[in-house]
């Protein structure tokens, strides 16, 4: 179904009050309004046409605001319509007169013409449309008109044909005169906007036709002549305004996808630079770890140049105390090498004191050679000599030449001189001959008494430090016993045969760190346990030797097991059996603290024998003390009568009287004649 309606053109430069003064003046009763389009054309417009007409509207008037084929607002009339109605009536019945429609279609047409710019073709901005595809019941156009849009640039009047508005069960239209409006909005940079305003009739009011032929008999040709070039002009200002539309479209889609893109790149930029952020932040985590790690290597490597450059100090200082003794030792050789602290003999001299090595002269036998007693230079004199088969015995001769020589000692046999050639040594003669040979009374030699006995352990014990002390280096006997002990005529004891001493360094002559030797050398009985095995040699070595002859000392006894048997006779409590029985008064309690010392001393392991010079020497000097005031006792008690026992203590007094000023006396001769 179709409507005609009149065309209305309302210019102002409020529209809501415009449109509200129309409705006011010609007492419209239904005014149906266009929703506002929300393209992004408008997003700057700030007023709403619809809302504002519709609050300003008079009573009577019943607004419908129509969007997308419904009624999206509906403002119904409280009142009636005023009487006041001339002004409608005379749009719909009178006739238009002809000169009136000329006059305004001329003026119409001026007015367009100085409001459009020269170039109002081409420069169209700011287009506006809104479109109906979406609505419920479709309309038509007319093919002589069309949708008209609004350039920015001028101020055409836009020819919108009559359409033709379905509402349906929607609206219930009243049988009154009802006028449709839609707002085509300008540009921001218009001066004034336009709208168009469709006074419309409902299916029950049509406009008579009669009106509308006498109001077209009435134009004239000029005027359609008007009309038809607005028109032309108008359909091509759509078409451009639509070319540009369609490129607006393409612009705002590319826009948008530029938007899009540049989204995503700001998203990623952002991404990487969270990234970026965290790999420094972890490079300088990094950074700092190093630094430490760098920081510390360097504090090590300063702490290890310090301790090298320490270590290279005391290595230089044990080089320089190194050098240093070493230049002692030289010059030690060379004072030996040069001072003759012993006289050389000649073999015919030899010959001489032995009666051509006469066995009627010969008074002992061992392992280096024969022993033969003599007399040189008016003294008595005991000449050991090499034996041509000895396998070490140059060896052995060259070492004790070097010991002897160099050392002096009350309780060291004193070597009074030498033939090289023929391998001979000339010692000072030892009356009572060894130890051994008095323990065990050969040649029916007198019993010793414990009182000697304990001072003869303290002088080999005092003998044996001194060669444990010698200077530069400690010297180690290794075949320390009772037949290498000799006694001279007042009983003194003194260590001989130090042809197997060795000189062990003084930073290994102590009881942890030993010297090894590549063989071991002594007699069975006496050699320490652990040099036998090992081949580590130490000073206390000699002490195992020692307590084992000191053993021997007190019981008279074979070495062969003899700490065993004094060991199981102290557990049993037969110790006193034990005893020599050749001495009848011993004491059993201080002997049995004398045995006990002898056994600490063969220990097996070095580490658990006491030590010669705290331990060992100062018991026995107690002991000696001890044997010593007996003596004393006995020989100021005796009597004017003198029984067998006591004639023996007797001679006893006599050797205790002046051992030492006898020794010294012979020495003192000796030693003025092996000069002469």
């Amino acid at each position: 179904m179709r409507i005609k309606c009149n065309e209305v053109v309302l210019e102002d430069a409020d529209i809501p009050k415009a449109i509200i003064n129309y409705v006011v003046t010609n007492s419209v009763e239904i005014l149906v309004l266009g929703t506002p389009t929300k393209s992004g054309l408008f997003r700057f417009k700030l007023t709403d046409v619809p809302s504002t007409v519709s609050k300003g509207a008079p009573d009577f008037c019943s607004v419908y605001v129509i969007g997308k084929g419904k009624v999206s607002y509906m403002r119904c009339a409280t009142t009636t319509t005023p009487q006041k109605s001339a002004p409608r009536n005379q749009i719909q019945h009178q006739p238009t007169p002809v000169s009136e429609t000329k006059s305004s279609a001329s003026e119409r047409t001026q007015y367009y013409s100085a409001r459009s710019p020269p170039d109002a073709d081409t420069q169209i901005k700011s287009p506006f449309t809104r479109g109906r595809a979406s609505m419920d019941k479709s309309y038509e156009l007319s093919s002589d008109t069309d949708i008209s849009f609004v350039s920015s640039g001028r101020a055409s009047i836009d020819h919108i044909s009559p359409s033709f508005y379905d509402f349906g069960a929607e609206v219930a239209m009243p049988s009154r005169h009802s006028i449709g409006s839609e707002m085509e909005s300008r540009s921001s940079t218009s001066s004034y906007s336009r709208n168009r305003l469709f006074d419309m009739g409902s299916p029950q009011y049509e406009i008579s036709s009669c009106s509308i032929e006498s109001g077209k008999s009435s134009s004239s040709s000029q005027n359609m002549d008007d009309v038809e070039a607005e028109m032309r002009r108008l359909k091509l200002e759509l078409k451009q305004t639509m070319e540009m539309y369609s490129m607006a479209c393409k612009e705002a889609l590319t826009a948008k996808h530029k938007e899009r893109e540049l989204n995503r790149w700001k998203l990623e930029d952002e991404q990487r630079l969270e990234a970026a952020r965290h790999a420094e932040e972890a490079a300088l985590a990094l950074v700092e770890r190093e630094k430490a790690k760098c920081k510390a290597a360097i504090e090590a490597a300063e702490v290890s140049h310090r301790i090298a450059e320490l270590e290279a100090q005391k290595r230089r200082a044990a080089e320089m105390k190194a050098f240093k003794e070493s230049e002692e030792k030289k010059k030690a050789l060379q004072s030996r090498a040069y001072d003759p602290r012993y006289r050389k003999y000649t073999i015919e001299e030899i010959e001489t004191a032995t009666n051509d090595f006469s066995q009627a002269r010969k008074i002992g036998e061992g392992g280096y050679g024969p022993v033969y007693r003599g007399e040189l230079d008016h003294t008595p004199v005991a000449i050991k000599v090499l034996r041509p088969d000895a396998a070490q015995g140059k060896s052995q001769f060259n070492q004790e030449v070097e010991v002897l020589s160099c050392i002096r000692h009350p309780n060291m046999v004193l070597l009074l001189g030498a033939c090289p050639e023929y391998g001979c040594l000339v010692y000072e003669y030892m009356a009572n001959g060894s130890l051994d040979d008095c323990l065990f009374r050969r040649g029916n030699t007198p019993v010793i008494p414990w009182q000697l006995r304990f001072r003869i352990a303290a002088e080999i014990a005092t003998g044996l430090l001194f060669l444990h002390q010698a200077k530069p280096e400690p010297l180690v006997h290794r075949d320390l016993k009772p037949g290498n002990i000799l006694l001279d005529h007042n009983y003194v004891s003194k260590i001989s045969d130090v042809g197997l001493a060795r000189l062990v360094p003084p930073s290994v002559a102590d009881t942890v760190t030993q010297y090894h030797m590549t063989s071991t050398a002594g007699t069975f009985c006496y050699i320490d346990p652990e040099y036998q095995q090992t081949g580590m040699l130490g000073t206390k070595s000699d002490i195992y030797s020692l307590g084992v002859m000191l053993l021997q000392l007190i019981t008279a006894k074979p070495p062969m097991g003899l700490t065993h048997h004094v060991e199981r006779a102290i557990e049993m409590g037969t110790f006193a059996e034990m005893l020599d029985p050749a001495v009848p008064d011993w004491p059993v309690e201080e002997a049995l603290k004398f045995a006990k010392l002898c056994l600490q001393c063969a220990e097996m392991r070095r580490k658990d024998r006491p030590d010669l010079a705290k331990v060992v020497l100062s018991e026995l000097n107690r002991l000696r003390a001890l044997g010593d005031e007996s003596l004393n006792c006995v020989m100021n008690g005796a009597g004017g009568v003198f029984s067998p026992r006591q004639r023996s203590n007797t001679s006893i007094q006599d050797v205790m009287s002046g051992p030492q000023s006898g020794y010294d006396s012979q020495r003192s001769r000796s030693s003025t004649s092996s000069w002469k």
